[in-house]
C-alpha cells in the first residue's frame, strides 16, 4: 500500500499539471480571440483523441510494464511541453493568437497531445491497483484515485485562470513543464514491482488490439455495463452542456467560479467516502444505486431558480460521482483477467468518452432552438409552469428534467435486467488472483477450460466461472 500511496501521489501531481495547462489553454484561447468555435474545437478535439486512442492505449499498458507505461507517458507529455514553450518563444504571441492561421493550432496541437496521453498514466493506474492493493481493499484505493480526480478539478478550476489573469501564458507553460519534470523525476523512484508482464495465451509480444472483445464477452454482463455506462455518459452530455450557461444565470462568472470550486469539493469528499466505508458487497448494485441518486437530483435541481437548490444539487451531485467511477473500476479490477485489463479499460474509455461530446453538441441545437424558445410561449408555460415555475431558464431545467427521467427509467430497468444479475453473480464468484503470484505467467483471453495451480498447489480459476 505504501507503493501505492506514492503512485497515487505522483499521478497527482501530473494529473493537476496536465489539467492545469488544458483548462488555462482553453481560457487563453477564449480570452485573446473571443471565438467560441476555437475553443469548442479544441475541447472536442480532445474529447475525440481520447476516444480514439483509448483502445490504443489499453494494448500498450497489457504489453508493457506499468512503470514503463507511467514513465513512457510522461516522457511525452514533458516532450509535448518542451515543444509548446519553444513555440511560445519563437514566435510573438500576435501570431500564436491567430486561430485563423497555423501556429494557433499547432501551438493548441502539442498541448492537446500532452493531454491526452497522460490518460495513458490513467488507464496504467487502474491496472496498478489491480497490482498492488489487496482485493478486499480495491473499491477503497479507487475511492482514493477518485479524490485525487476532485483535487485536480478544484485546484485547476481556480488556478488556472488566475495563472493567464496574472502571468500570462507563457509562464504558465513554463510551470506545467517544471511540474511535469518533477513528477517524472520522482516517478523514476518510486518501485511498483511486477514480475512479468503477463500474456494471454497463444499471445505474441505485439502491441495488437485482439483479445478485447473476447476478454469482455468472457464476463457474463459486462458488456451491458459499459453500454449502460455509455448511455449514462450520453445523459451526461446534456449535463455537461447546459450547466454553465444554468449557473451563469442565477450567479455572476466570478462567482459562479466560486461556486464550482466549493461544490467540486463533494469529488474530494465522495472519494474519501468510498476509501473510508469501500462499495458493499456488490458494486455493481452500487453503480446502479449511485445512478438512480444522480437521476433524482437532475429531475429536482432546477425545478426553480433558487441558488442554494443549484448549488446542493451540484454538489450532491459531484458527491456520488466518485462512488460510480469507482464501482466500475473495482468490477473490472476483479472480473476481467489482469493479462487483458488494460485493453478492457481502454475500451471502456474509448466508448464512454465518445459518448459526452456527442451528446453535448446534439443537446446544444436541441435546446437553443427549440425547448428554451417553447418555454417562452404561452403554450410552454401553461404545459410545464405548474412544474418547472417562472425564470429566465425554464427551458433548460426543462432539459435536465426530461434527460435525467430517461436515465431513471434505464436504471431501474438495468435493476431488473438479466445482465445485472449475472454480472453481480460473476463478481461474487470471481477467484482473487494475485498478480505477482507465483502461477503461470499466461492466463486465457476467454474462459478457461481447466483451472491453474495456484502456490499451494490447490486449483485456482484465473476467469470468471462459466455461466449458462
Amino acid at each position: 500500500m505504501r507503493q501505492f500511496f506514492q503512485v497515487l501521489g505522483n499521478t497527482l501531481v501530473a494529473n493537476v499539471t496536465s489539467s492545469y495547462l488544458w483548462w488555462a489553454l482553453t481560457f487563453w484561447a477564449y480570452l485573446e480571440t473571443r471565438s467560441v468555435l476555437a475553443t469548442s474545437i479544441i475541447g472536442g478535439s480532445y474529447m475525440l483523441l481520447v476516444a480514439v486512442f483509448g483502445v490504443v492505449f489499453g494494448a500498450i499498458v497489457d504489453h508493457l510494464k506499468k512503470k514503463a507505461v507511467m514513465v513512457l507517458s510522461s516522457i511525452v507529455t514533458l516532450s509535448a511541453y518542451l515543444a509548446a514553450g519553444a513555440l511560445y518563444l519563437a514566435f510573438p504571441e500576435s501570431a500564436l493568437i491567430d486561430w485563423g492561421g497555423p501556429w494557433f493550432w499547432l501551438f493548441a496541437g502539442v498541448i492537446l497531445v500532452g493531454g491526452v496521453v497522460e490518460n495513458l498514466r490513467n488507464i496504467a493506474l487502474s491496472t496498478t491497483v489491480t497490482l498492488l492493493v489487496p482485493a478486499e481493499r480495491r473499491d477503497r484505493a479507487n475511492g482514493l484515485v477518485g479524490t485525487v480526480q476532485g483535487i485536480a478539478f478544484i485546484v485547476t478550476s481556480v488556478f488556472s485562470g488566475l495563472s493567464v489573469g496574472l502571468l500570462g501564458m507563457g509562464w504558465t507553460v513554463a510551470i506545467a513543464t517544471a511540474l511535469t519534470a518533477v513528477a517524472l523525476l520522482h516517478l523514476l523512484f518510486v518501485p511498483i514491482p511486477e514480475r512479468d508482464v503477463v500474456r494471454a495465451d497463444g499471445e505474441r509480444a505485439s502491441f495488437s488490439l485482439r483479445g478485447v472483445v473476447p476478454a469482455i464477452r468472457a464476463v457474463p454482463g459486462l458488456m451491458a455495463l459499459i453500454f449502460f455506462t455509455t448511455f449514462n455518459n450520453l445523459v451526461g452530455g446534456v449535463f455537461m452542456a447546459l450547466m454553465d450557461p444554468y449557473g451563469l444565470t442565477l450567479f455572476s462568472v466570478e462567482v459562479w467560479g466560486i461556486v464550482l470550486a466549493v461544490t467540486g469539493k463533494g469529488f474530494i469528499f465522495g472519494g474519501m467516502l468510498v476509501a473510508a466505508r469501500g462499495l458493499g458487497k456488490n458494486p455493481v448494485r452500487t453503480l446502479l444505486l449511485a445512478n438512480v441518486v444522480v437521476a433524482v437530483l437532475g429531475t429536482v435541481f432546477a425545478l426553480r431558480e433558487w441558488w442554494w437548490l443549484y448549488a446542493a444539487g451540484l454538489f450532491l451531485f459531484m458527491l456520488v460521482m466518485p462512488m460510480a467511477e469507482a464501482a466500475e473500476q473495482t468490477i473490472i479490477q476483479r472480473v476481467v483477467p489482469f493479462a487483458t485489463q488494460g485493453r478492457v479499460f481502454g475500451f471502456a474509455a474509448s466508448v464512454e468518452s465518445a459518448a459526452t461530446p456527442l451528446s453535448a453538441f446534439l443537446i446544444g441545437p436541441i435546446a437553443e432552438f427549440v425547448l428554451i424558445p417553447f418555454m417562452r410561449t404561452d403554450a410552454g408555460r401553461s404545459a410545464f409552469g405548474w412544474l418547472l415555475g417562472d425564470g429566465e431558464a425554464r427551458g433548460i431545467a426543462l432539459v435536465f428534467v426530461l434527460a435525467s427521467l430517461v436515465m431513471l427509467v434505464l436504471v431501474l430497468l438495468a435493476f431488473a435486467s438479466r445482465p445485472y444479475r449475472r454480472l453481480s453473480h460473476a463478481y461474487a464468484a470471481a477467484p482473487v488472483v494475485d498478480p505477482n503470484a507465483d502461477e503461470p505467467a499466461s492466463v486465457p483471453d476467454v474462459e478457461p477450460t481447466a483451472p491453474a495451480a495456484n502456490a499451494e498447489g490447490g486449483p485456482t480459476q484465473v476467469g470468471p466461472p462459466p455461466m449458462s
